[in-house]
């Protein structure tokens, strides 16, 4: 962000220190039902586009975060926890095609709008070829923008139902049975991915441990054993001890899926 921007905000401290361009605005209040679960991420060093998307949208998203410039080779990281992405086509640093372009090529497939002055046919083409999921034209009505994403919300649950599952960098492929983190293949066994869908299909809460032996083992009466703990070992080695861990022990309840 400029440094001669100065903005009121509630920020996490956490956050701040690993990145001083991220800003973050929560809101806990009572919220519509249609996007009340989803997260937003809006890339736009405008602040009265940002300030528009903002106060129409505290009503309807428990979380709207804002990020005023972004490197796409150092935030990449990031995208992967938000439901939609809104970026601006043009910020002081970059190019939100080229921003785009690095998502997608890291293999993240979260649904993205990009938000522009360039209303020609070409700009068009080429955003949507870039991975783009709509493109929205300067000035816009933000509650054509909130149909927009609700659309792409929609289309992503659908298409996931049927093919796939995804969470954070996280995807399982639900037609092949193959497993992925940050865009490469997981060698996964079979008892290891149905834990791992398991949790991927009950993502933020916590699974006992008498949850997962009648789910994946069909043991539905108590059993003392280190099967649990001896999978979830493995899964997590699978899943790369060198990336974050979202497989988190809750002690005395079980297990939970969670990226903090």
């Amino acid at each position: 962000m400029r440094k001669n921007v100065t903005i009121h905000r509630w920020t996490s401290e956490s956050k701040k220190e690993k990145n001083p361009h991220y800003e973050q605005w929560c809101y806990t209040m009572t919220t519509t039902p249609t996007l009340s679960r989803h997260r937003l991420l809006v890339i736009e060093d405008d602040l009265d586009t940002v300030e528009y998307i903002r106060k129409y949208f505290k009503k309807s998203m428990p979380e709207v975060e804002i990020l005023h410039e972004a490197n796409e080779n150092k935030e990449t990281k990031i995208y992967n926890d938000f439901d939609c992405l809104i970026i601006d086509r043009v910020l002081p640093q970059n190019d939100g095609i080229n921003i785009l372009k690095k998502i997608r090529l890291l293999g993240i497939k979260t649904p993205a709008i990009l938000l522009t002055q360039m209303d020609g046919i070409q700009d068009r083409v080429k955003g949507l070829k870039t991975g783009a999921d709509d493109y929205v034209v300067k000035p816009f009505s933000v509650q054509e923008l909130s149909i927009r994403i609700e659309n792409i919300l929609q289309r992503a649950r659908n298409y996931a139902v049927g093919t796939r599952l995804v969470f954070s960098d996280l995807e399982i492929n639900l037609l092949t049975r193959e497993a992925y983190r940050a865009g490469k293949k997981i060698y996964i066994q079979a008892q290891e991915l149905k834990i791992l869908e398991c949790f991927m299909r009950n993502p933020r809460m916590i699974i006992s441990r008498d949850m997962l032996l009648q789910n994946i083992w069909g043991i539905d009466f108590p059993i003392r054993t280190n099967l649990i703990d001896s999978h979830i070992s493995r899964l997590r080695e699978r899943l790369g001890r060198d990336l974050p861990n979202l497989i988190h022990t809750i002690k005395g309840k079980g297990y939970i899926l969670e990226k903090y």
